[in-house]
């Protein structure tokens, strides 16, 4: 298989992920909802959109202050029980009650402990990625019913900007990565260009970090980071401020160096798959405009099928511009495209720009 097959296979492959993200939000929208899990009692106030910013820096500063002092492992424990937690909340709305222990759905919490299990003792690319869309669908639905219109996209436009700021004019981003991206946890994911490619067997940032500062030696935008994302709820990392990172083999081999076409293994963060679906499910929960019986159990109008779609072309252009050998911040593309596409579909629902912000 040429290099270019592969990395199309590599770019689908990312966007199943992204649409398994996506379509597993919509389908916990209602049984989150019904289950009471709307995390805010006002979830049109705009100020949660300021709250959650904050909470990612702090979450931000604390991860790189663990990092500085070599204790890692408090990361590492928050993130695999940030994931049993977030999967049993999935679990136990998709899996049926068959076995009860008092209230407990036996088999979803058995489910989510093995998802625990299989990220302390065996975090493969697969085991990584599967958690990560479990995790990522959880994620964006419970903000999706916490965030109405406006304070979605506010969200999102604040955390695109941010995210922009932090690839291309700090680079306290790189050390984040670097330190999460040896952890070996579900805050990216994993898209192996390769069929040989093991993810425990490599060294996640050999020749990722070295490559970026030697390019932002040679530039001044800045460089990308292959740090990801993660969520206690997505709130207690830098989920958003994560973007895709070139590790692949197969783009045009006249312009990427010997180096870069040697990778054969694509990183993107799971925030970049998490926040703009916060929008979609957001969507899909407060717009009364009628649904589109898509798929059954999917909860879809027309503007959530326009973030969606959005999204999707974000990340496609997103994936070009890596694969051409130019890094650059996910969420800019990702989130313009989820706002761009949300607010095509409320206009083509019928609805004014006002009411399609909320207000």
């Amino acid at each position: 298989m040429n290099h270019r097959t592969r990395v199309y296979l590599a770019v689908a492959f990312t966007v199943a992920l992204f649409l398994g993200v996506q379509l597993g939000a919509l389908a916990l929208v209602e049984p989150f909802q019904e289950a009471g899990h709307q995390a805010v009692e006002d979830p049109d106030d705009p100020t949660n959109s300021a709250v959650y910013f904050g909470i990612i820096l702090g979450a931000t500063a604390l991860m790189l202050v663990t990092f500085k002092y070599d204790a890692q492992w408090l990361i590492k424990a928050m993130i695999v029980g940030v994931s049993v937690m977030l999967a049993w909340f999935v679990f136990a709305e998709l899996v049926p009650p068959v076995v009860t222990v008092g209230e407990v759905n036996a088999l979803a919490a058995l489910a989510a402990l093995v998802v625990g299990a299989a990220l302390l003792f065996y975090p493969e690319w697969y085991v990584i990625d599967t958690t990560g869309v479990v995790m990522g669908a959880g994620a964006a639905a419970l903000f999706g019913i916490s965030f109405g219109l406006l304070p979605a996209i506010l969200l999102l436009a604040v955390l695109a900007v941010y995210d922009a700021i932090s690839v291309y004019r700090t680079e306290h981003m790189l050390d984040l990565a670097e330190g999460v991206m040896d952890l070996k946890i579900p805050v990216v994911l994993v898209i192996p260009t390769s069929l040989s490619y093991s993810y425990l067997a490599s060294s996640s940032t050999d020749g990722v970090l070295e490559d970026r500062e030697d390019d932002a030696a040679e530039s001044d935008t800045g460089s990308a980071r292959t740090d990801g994302s993660n969520a206690d709820s997505v709130s207690e990392s830098s989920a958003d401020d994560s973007n895709p990172n070139n590790d692949g083999s197969d783009t045009d081999t006249d312009e990427l160096s010997e180096a870069e076409q040697e990778r054969d293994a694509l990183f993107i963060g799971l925030g970049d798959a998490v926040i703009p679906t916060i929008l979609v499910a957001s969507a899909a929960y407060f717009l009364d405009v009628g649904t589109i019986d898509v798929v059954p159990g999917i909860a879809l109008n027309v503007p959530a099928l326009g973030a969606l779609v959005g999204t999707i072309a974000g990340l496609l252009v997103l994936m070009y511009m890596v694969l051409k050998g130019r890094p650059h911040a996910g969420l800019p593309l990702l989130n313009g495209g989820a706002i761009g596409g949300y607010l095509l579909g409320a206009l083509a629902s019928g609805l004014s720009l006002a009411a399609a912000f909320g207000l």
